[in-house]
């Protein structure tokens, strides 16, 4: 069974549109805190969720999963925006690790705490705690087109988590130039600079350039 949900958003991003005219994207996820970080960063656009039943995420890196994902709701709503998220941490002294297993590090089913507390464990006694959230976002278009934004954020991982906010990792990643953890930050504070939002910040440029035809991934 297929499961739609309608994400209501404040009209900023488009004051000038009414509701009605809001431009509507349909999201590949289950996941409420992305859907959450993606009506904040792209407010005035209508979130639709479309959680795709059965969809193995197998590919080797963020863009490919983003675009099975996506390419597995795109055949329901033809004619329409459709887009899908792939994130996840990466860590310099483990190799690239937890990388595309981030949400699931610890073993089936994805658990949060656990996967904390194996990075932790990962990283007892390493000095190098070089890090880095990486979100892929991949896009088609009313005609069929994939285009593909990618948002990084740099940092490093702590050594005990803090801070309430967030999910994920956000607890124990805290990036360059700030003091604070991703969840001890803002809603605000935390997308101005996090890999999701720079990555929307790229797909409000192929939405708005779309109708032009300078949309370009």
């Amino acid at each position: 069974m297929r499961l739609t949900r309608t994400i209501s958003n404040p009209s900023a991003f488009a004051s000038a549109r009414n509701r009605e005219s809001a431009v509507k994207i349909f999201v590949a996820t289950h996941n409420a805190h992305k859907l959450k970080e993606i009506s904040q960063i792209l407010p005035g656009l209508e979130i639709v969720a479309d959680n795709p039943d059965g969809v193995k995420e197998t590919a080797p890196d963020f863009a490919g999963n983003a675009l099975i994902k996506v390419r597995a709701i795109a055949p329901h709503h033809r004619g329409a925006w459709c887009m899908a998220d792939d994130s996840g941490l990466e860590v310099a002294a483990l190799g690239g690790a937890p990388g595309v297993r981030s949400a699931r590090y610890a073993g089936e089913p994805s658990n949060t705490p656990a996967n904390n507390a194996l990075l932790l464990r990962n990283l007892d006694g390493v000095e190098d705690r070089k890090a880095n959230f990486t979100c892929a976002i991949a896009l088609v278009d009313p005609e069929g087109r994939e285009h593909v934004a990618v948002g990084k954020c740099f940092g490093a991982i702590a050594c005990s988590p803090s801070g309430a906010e967030g999910f994920g990792y956000d607890p124990l990643f805290i990036p360059d130039g700030c003091s604070k953890s991703f969840a001890e930050l803002s809603a605000d504070e935390k997308n101005a600079i996090s890999h999701r939002g720079r990555a929307l910040e790229k797909v409000k440029e192929i939405v708005g350039d779309w109708g032009t035809g300078n949309g370009v991934a």
